[in-house]
């Protein structure tokens, strides 16, 4: 009896856990999304007015809202929201991941003694970076309908101070006594590699030129010769040209800057990848030498003659060596991603592979899938998973999301999960962030770089640093060890005991205080919300 006692009571406790479950997925507070329709006002109405208000003007004529689509459209609405705390069980977070938020305004200006400076001073920055940003290609050019302008779209580019002939220029309209165009730029001047019989030419190698004649033909033959010249050189933006004729007007760009310049590798080899000529292996490394002993070992089982480069920020250091191992030195706790920086900088072949100190190869530790997919995708960047001694296997897959908030600053939204799977890999998604380790292509990852304020901790900062400049995938079948961290209080060495009080201290508020300046100030975030 007392047996059937107990697991009445083990399956009326699953039973309540299964239905606590299913309510909480029910509940207005579900982790599945952040609503984004309007709260405030109609805005979504104010939206597809401005939406409409871009094109020719109908205001007469009535419309009826779609809102399953609407609410999906960019909208200034961002909040700082978290979702409300329905249950209220031991590990609760574990079993039911709520979304928090963090105010980054509140928490990063609440403690400076000058906070309306400080908005100032980053709308300033602000809007130094996008008039440094921003150029003539970014602006909305809406096509006037039926016009008998003919132009390019887009795809028209001239290297600084050079010439090129407009392509698709033309004029289509019905015969009469004289057919005229003119052309108009900011940034550059106008003329004719050659010149066509009947037609008149006004204002060769200036800023603006009027091309005439009788014949429409001539002049679209004319056309076909038409040139610019860049004059005010700049590396990367872009001018605006004006094309007209009589009661049409039409505008289209053209790309000023230099061609990109290549960065190839020669690996020497044709044939299967030669992983050590393709990659190097970067780690940081502080007060664990024994780790980053094993760590080493692990690799020369599987690759021995890869280079290993270790950056070191240890205040009494020991030398780090062995075939094919370099080993730089960095100021006492200049911290993780200053490690990070340097240990990448360092790296001269096509691929970086990035792993913590305390990791172990394995023969799942397979570098050739990570460079084949690589090798055959757009991807900038991969990931892969790692084994802890439990078993348990993380991969920390992520989306990064970014909505508008105006003025104050925009919100992150940082959500477990990934985008779709990759075609052709199976066991590979497309995601925003990975997990700490992860192989990337070198010039790529050294574009994005590491922020060096963040010292002792740090990992998500850099993939958002990254959002909109590098492709990142996640491959969990490719795996590393950890090495345990399941230890016993007594057992630890005073190393261990040192490196925790550095990697984790709370006495000292400076590292989040740091962490709320990267988010508010340099993102120019106003909050951020993850599950």
């Amino acid at each position: 009896m007392p047996t059937i006692s107990k697991k009445l009571l083990v399956l009326i406790l699953v039973s309540g856990l299964l239905l606590l479950a299913i309510l909480h997925s029910w509940s207005p507070g579900s982790n599945s999304g952040v609503d984004i329709r309007p709260r405030q006002g109609n805005t979504l109405l104010e939206l597809l007015e401005n939406k409409s208000k871009e094109g020719v003007s109908h205001d007469d004529i009535p419309y009826h809202i779609k809102e399953d689509v609407a609410c999906r459209l960019a909208q200034i609405t961002c909040e700082c929201k978290a979702d409300k705390e329905t249950i209220r069980l031991p590990f609760s977070n574990l079993l039911f991941p709520r979304v928090w938020a963090h105010n980054l305004h509140l928490a990063f200006l609440g403690t400076d003694p000058d906070p309306e400076a400080v908005k100032s001073r980053r709308a300033q920055e602000y809007n130094s970076f996008q008039r440094r940003t921003l150029t003539s290609a970014d602006l909305l050019i809406v096509a006037e309908a039926n016009s008998p302008l003919q132009y390019p779209t887009q795809g028209v580019e001239v290297q600084p101070l050079k010439t090129i002939i407009i392509p698709g220029l033309g004029l289509r309209e019905k015969s009469r006594s004289s057919h005229m165009v003119r052309l108009t730029a900011t940034l550059g001047t106008f003329d004719v590699a050659a010149t066509v019989d009947g037609v008149s030419i006004e204002g060769e190698g200036e800023k603006s030129v009027k091309l005439s004649s009788p014949l429409l033909s001539s002049l679209n033959r004319q056309l076909q010769f038409v040139t610019y010249t860049n004059t005010v050189f700049h590396p990367r933006t872009a001018d605006t040209v004006q094309f007209a004729t009589d009661g049409h007007q039409s505008v289209f760009t053209i790309k000023v800057r230099h061609n990109t310049i290549p960065k190839l590798y020669n690996t020497g080899s044709n044939g299967d990848y030669n992983i050590s000529a393709l990659v190097t292996i970067a780690t940081k490394t502080f007060l664990r030498y024994d780790k980053l002993k094993d760590l080493i070992d692990s690799i020369r089982q599987y690759y021995p003659t890869i280079t290993i480069v270790v950056a070191d920020d240890n205040e009494h250091t020991s030398p780090v060596t062995g075939p094919h191992v370099e080993h730089y030195i960095m100021p006492f706790g200049k911290g993780w991603f200053a490690g990070r920086n340097l240990a990448v900088s360092q790296v001269s072949t096509k691929y970086v592979l990035w792993v913590d100190d305390d990791f172990i190869f394995t023969a799942s530790t397979k570098l050739e899938k990570m460079v084949d997919i690589l090798e055959k995708t757009t991807l900038d960047l991969v990931g892969g998973a790692v084994r802890e001694a439990t078993g348990f296997t993380a991969t920390f897959r992520h989306t990064i999301s970014v909505d508008e908030g105006g003025e104050e600053g925009n919100c992150l939204h940082i959500r477990k999960g990934y985008h779709h799977d990759i075609m052709g890999f199976p066991n590979c998604v497309v995601a925003d962030a990975v997990i700490n380790f992860f192989m990337g292509r070198t010039e790529k990852v050294q574009q994005v770089g590491f922020d060096p304020r963040l010292a002792r901790r740090g990992h998500l900062e850099f993939f958002i640093d990254a959002l909109g400049s590098l492709h990142i995938g996640s491959c969990s079948d490719v795996i590393v060890g950890h090495a345990s961290k399941i230890k016993l209080p007594w057992s630890k060495t005073e190393s261990e005991k040192t490196y925790e009080r550095f990697r984790y201290s709370s006495s000292n508020d400076d590292d989040g205080k740091i962490h709320n300046e990267v988010f508010y100030f340099k993102n120019r975030f106003k909050c951020m919300t993850s599950n």
